[in-house]
């Protein structure tokens, strides 16, 4: 069922500003990064503009276990924080999204903007008509 929220359109400008602040941020905190992975499916376009940024490799999901060294996973947007809590207990994992609700259950290491929880973010790889519910959570319904 479709919830009720604001929609709030983000340009690729407004991404391009949020993978320089994180950068920047990621930069700053001495943090090594030997890679970046994304989730599916909102993280892969950030996670591969961060990786190519900070000049690190990008590494799939499947891979994400190979990996020496601390890694950085995106998201787009850390919702609820169910998805990105997954990685809490992993102490060479670091997490990255573009916005952060502060109502989500786990909070990214970094991020770039706060939205409030009646807020619906809609990317520009995303379609403008996309309800305000993960089309995911729709399917068999």
């Amino acid at each position: 069922m479709e919830q009720n929220f604001n929609k709030r359109f983000v340009s690729w400008r407004d991404v391009d500003d949020a993978i320089e602040r994180l950068v920047f941020n990621i930069t700053n905190s001495n943090i090594k990064i030997a890679a970046v992975g994304g989730l599916p499916r909102g993280g892969l376009i950030p996670a591969v503009m961060l990786s190519h940024k900070m000049d690190i490799p990008f590494v799939s999901q499947a891979n994400i276990k190979t990996v020496v060294g601390n890694i950085l996973i995106v998201d787009d947007i850390c919702d609820s924080g169910k998805t990105l809590k997954r990685f809490k207990f992993e102490d060479n994992v670091y997490t990255a999204t573009l916005h952060y609700k502060t109502t989500a259950e786990y909070e990214p290491h970094f991020w770039w903007k706060l939205v409030s929880e009646n807020e619906w973010i809609v990317y520009p790889w995303e379609r403008e008509d996309s309800k305000t519910i993960a089309d995911y959570a729709t399917k068999g319904k």
